[in-house]
């Protein structure tokens, strides 16, 4: 039985444990393990390794010494001691505190004992402390009572002077008050009520501030005068305020003493104000140049400056702008704009100045005005106005406009001459009182933003005086005439008239504020409302639209004899394009209308792409004209030569092409050739206008808006028009190529004249006559020989393009023929060798078979020529014949043998 029990029986019994086999994997783990892990793990298991530290209970142990003792981290920390160990620990550490609290008391233990009898006796000491300190808290009571009276009489003390103080001071405000209403009376010649008291119940009339007297003040110091009291008005004003804020009845009853010397005041700055004003104008309106006359104006000028300093002062400037408007500006726009005014002759308030001479910076005469009517008048973007110029260089006149543009000018050449000479002046001498008083910016910083004239601080002549009685004078008077949008030239007319004397009117304006008031006035709003520019607009399209649509009836395209048209050949695309340059043109444009007439343009494109698309006659459906179409929809340039893809060869004839025929590819080479023409030419013509003018005239597109920039709608126009070149041009190929290959046709009979004149025929060394006609028709198209052909003007662009594109189809028409003509020579070859075979005993055909060999050899000889002449004469049109692999081909079986040739014509089928 023993010899029956296996090895492993007695290995297990021998290891019951499995020593051996745990002892043999961590061998073969400790070998897989690498150098760095090993190190690596020592240092973690000898760290591991490390037996705890002993540390013996003790006061500075954390768990004992923290504010909660817990029971679960005490053990935690003590968890290498057993429980039996951990119990001897805590009785040993009981023990050593116990040992330290008797120590503890024995030191203080006769402090503790002397404690108790020093406090013995101290009660009764504590019971006489306590008894004098409730006399010593109501004598304290007391003193503070008195205190307390004392401190309130005292206030009330002070109160009362206070009071007294501040009825002393307002009293004091309405002695000012009074004084100063008795004063400014005094000054005005006002009757104060104690002489109307004395007087009786009637008014005492007051002596006139203005006569004749030993006393009597100048002009000047009438100014200065009121500008004195306008000072002490202002004063009355700030203290009559401050005593009515607390309910002054003196104030009240006093009111109306203030407004009769308010209304006054501001008569008697009237009155000098429009005398001052008449003088000024009459006599510069005498235009003396005297000395005297000088010294006057001057004065003048002075005393409206401190008129208008004290109105200022005042924050009358309304009542300002009325006495300006009521004196000077009133009279002169009644007798100058009125109904007549256009139909009458005018006579100008100065003589005529004549025009500027061509390099002066003023408008030059009707000749000479550029394709654009004018620059649109936009703000300005910074402070600083750029039509201030000084008398020193530009002198006092105007920007003037032309007379001869007809009435209207005149009547606004009037208008500008009147406000630089009687205006100008005073809106400047407005301008610089403002600015150094700053009125206007602290009107705007009390109303806020102010829009209006009215509610904004400062003078505003500009605006509410020169504006608003010019405009709505124009409105009244003229706007039947003015804006008559019936008749479009006159209307255009009048607009750029008009336009133009806005621009030139605010070149007269004393700062940029006072042009951007102006123009947020309600008469210029109402102004620039009336102008009916969609009805303009539907007028010209009318105009327009009719005349090219009376061009557009003829569906032909037939090119014109006229030179009138160029760089158009038809009368259809000039008329187009003479719509697309009048909706551009002087006598048409209107800036504010610019963006209609841009949609204008690009529906003229687009009408145009339709009438070719229904003009053109109908396209072959050859693979060369979808290979073309396919190329456009891929995103090939359209009409570029990279465009022109190489496709299958086309349909070919096999047979002469009769006369119809060739007089109908001749006529659709023709309508082709012409609608390329005109679509090239109309797209240079389109973007030369664009870079010219319009791309300066249409406004600018923000780049984060959605809508498609100006030049991108104009270049999506044009490729859409443009993309009708690829497939034009496909067909043009197809017609050449056709007509090319017909020449070929005549190859077919070369082996039989050589075989019949084999005996007197020598080795060829000139090509075949039809050669040098396979690229007629291209020659002839693009009038490279001979007079000007259909395709004359695409020589330049087109040509290269499409010889490469007719070559390869000619070459791979030949390689056809020469693989025909092969296959037939081949199989007469091997009929007649099949005869021979059959009939000849004696094999006597040797001196035959000789002769049939050198008709195969004059044959190729012959092939060879007029490969090699059909590629240069392809070379001499520009194309790369080396490089064309077609041709290669061509080459080599033109020159390999018939049976060469057979076997290499097979391959290719």
């Amino acid at each position: 039985m023993s010899s029956l029990k296996s090895p492993e029986v007695d290995a297990a019994s021998e290891d019951p444990f499995d020593l051996q086999r745990l002892a043999e994997e961590l061998v073969t783990r400790e070998q897989r393990s690498t150098p760095h892990a090993q190190d690596a793990g020592e240092e973690i298991t000898k760290a591991e390794r490390d037996l705890p530290v002993y540390v013996p209970l003790s006061h500075s142990n954390p768990c004992l010494s923290a504010k909660d003792f817990s029971v679960e981290e005490f053990l935690l920390s003590r968890s290498y001691t057993s429980l039996p160990d951990l119990r001897s620990e805590l009785r040993d550490y009981l023990a050593t505190l116990k040992e330290e609290l008797v120590k503890l008391i024995n030191d203080d233990y006769e402090a503790f004992i002397s404690l108790s009898t020093d406090l013995r006796g101290e009660g009764a000491r504590l019971e006489r402390l306590k008894a004098p300190l409730s006399d010593i808290k109501s004598h304290v009571l007391e003193a503070r009572q008195v205190l307390q009276v004392v401190q309130e009489d005292v206030q009330l003390k002070l109160s009362k002077r206070s009071t007294l103080r501040e009825e002393k001071a307002f009293l004091h405000l309405l002695l000012k008050i009074s004084e100063s209403i008795t004063r400014l009376e005094s000054l005005l010649l006002i009757a104060s009520p104690t002489d109307t008291d004395s007087a009786g119940t009637d008014r005492v009339k007051a002596p006139s501030r203005y006569d004749d007297n030993p006393e009597d003040r100048t002009r000047a110091n009438r100014a200065k005068h009121l500008s004195r009291v306008a000072a002490e008005y202002t004063q009355l004003l700030y203290h009559a305020a401050k005593a009515r804020t607390d309910s002054s009845a003196f104030v009240d009853e006093s009111q109306w003493r203030i407004d009769r010397i308010k209304s006054t005041l501001s008569s008697d700055l009237d009155h000098l104000f429009a005398s001052t004003l008449t003088s000024l104008t009459s006599g510069s309106k005498e235009g003396r140049e005297s000395k005297t006359g000088e010294l006057d104006k001057a004065k003048w000028i002075a005393d409206v400056t401190e008129c208008l300093r004290t109105y200022d002062v005042l924050g009358l400037w309304r009542d300002a702008e009325d006495v300006l408007r009521r004196e000077i500006v009133r009279d002169f726009v009644k007798k100058s704009i009125h109904p007549g005014a256009l139909a009458s002759p005018h006579s100008p308030i100065l003589p005529h100045t004549p025009l500027p001479p061509k390099n002066s910076a003023a408008p030059q005469p009707s000749g000479a005005v550029p394709r654009t009517p004018y620059t649109p008048f936009t703000a300005f973007a910074s402070k600083q106005n750029p039509f201030e110029f000084s008398t020193q260089q530009a002198g006092a006149q105007a920007h003037i406009l032309d007379d001869r543009e007809g009435p209207l000018a005149g009547l606004y050449n009037a208008v500008l001459r009147f406000v630089d000479r009687d205006l100008r002046r005073l809106m400047e001498i407005a301008e610089r009182v403002c600015v150094k008083s700053g009125s206007r910016a602290g009107a705007a910083k009390t109303n806020g933003s102010a829009e209006s004239g009215d509610e904004q601080g400062g003078f505003e002549i500009m605006a509410n005086v020169v504006w608003a009685e010019i405009g709505r004078a124009v409105l009244d008077e003229l706007g039947g005439v003015v804006f008559a949008a019936g008749k479009p030239d006159d209307f255009r007319k009048h607009h750029e008239t008009t336009q133009a004397f806005i621009r030139s009117l605010e070149f007269l304006a004393p700062s940029v504020h006072a042009i951007e008031v102006m123009r947020t006035h309600p008469v210029y709003v109402q102004f620039e409302r009336r102008w009916q520019l969609p009805v303009y607009f539907q007028l010209r399209w009318k105009e327009i639209v009719s005349k090219l649509e009376e061009a557009l009836t003829v569906t032909r395209l037939e090119r014109s004899r006229n030179r009138a048209v160029k760089p158009f050949v038809t009368t259809q695309a000039a008329a187009v394009w003479d719509a697309i340059s009048t909706c551009w043109g002087a006598p048409v444009y209107i800036p504010e209308l610019n963006h209609r007439f841009w949609k204008f343009t690009l529906q003229l494109l687009s009408r145009y792409k339709t009438w070719l698309q229904s003009s053109l006659p109908v396209f072959e459906a050859t693979a060369k004209v979808a290979a073309a179409v396919a190329a456009e929809k891929l995103g090939s340039t359209p009409g570029s030569p990279a465009s022109l893809s190489r496709a299958a060869t086309p349909n070919l004839p096999t047979e002469a092409a009769s006369p119809e025929a060739a007089a109908a590819d001749e006529q659709s080479l023709h309508q082709f050739s012409t609608a390329v023409i005109d679509i090239r030419a109309m797209k240079s013509q389109v973007l030369k206008i664009w870079r010219g003018e319009l791309c300066i005239m249409l406004p600018e597109v923000d780049s984060g808006e959605s809508d498609p920039s100006p030049e991108d709608a104009l270049r999506q126009a044009l490729s859409g028009l443009t993309s009708l070149i690829p497939s034009l041009s496909g067909q043009i190929i197809t017609i050449l190529s056709r007509r090319a290959c017909e020449a070929l046709l005549s190859m077919r009979s070369i082996p039989s004249q050589f075989r019949a004149m084999s005996s007197s025929r020598r080795t060829p060394t000139e090509p075949s006559y039809f050669v040098s006609l396979i690229f007629k028709p291209v020659k002839t198209f693009f009038a490279v020989e001979g007079p000007e052909g259909a395709g004359g003007p695409l020589k330049d662009e087109f040509m290269q393009a499409y010889v490469e594109e007719i070559f390869e189809i000619v070459a791979q028409r030949y390689i056809h023929f020469l693989s025909a003509m092969r296959k037939t020579e081949e199989s007469l070859r091997r009929l007649k060798k099949g005869k021979k075979s059959a009939f000849s005993l004696f094999g006597g055909s040797t001196a035959k078979d000789d002769d049939g060999r050198a008709d195969e050899e004059k044959i190729r000889a012959q092939m060879m020529l007029d490969v090699a002449a059909f590629g240069l004469d392809a070379e001499s049109l520009g194309v790369a014949v080396q490089h064309s692999e077609t041709f290669k081909v061509l080459e080599e079986m033109a020159g390999a043998s018939f049976t060469d040739a057979s076997q290499m014509s097979i391959s290719e089928t």
